[in-house]
């Protein structure tokens, strides 16, 4: 068995932190989608009570607060 070279290593590590990354993203993704859809649930069901509106779809922004 040939060992692999520096570069073929670099490109198999590079590979799996893409994938990794990807599949980090689709989970974080998820979790604020079912955080969004709670937090819909919730605004209609406070609306009876005059409480605040929250926003319906997920917000991906880095930086939420500064608008």
């Amino acid at each position: 068995m040939r060992k692999r070279g520096k570069a073929e290593r670099q490109a198999a590590r590079s590979a799996r932190l893409s994938a990794a990354l990807r599949e980090n993203l689709k989970r974080r993704k998820a979790q604020a989608r079912g955080r969004a859809v709670t937090r819909v649930a919730d605004v209609r069901g406070s609306a009876e009570t005059g409480r605040g509106t929250a926003p319906t779809t997920p917000d991906f922004r880095r930086n939420r607060g500064r608008e």
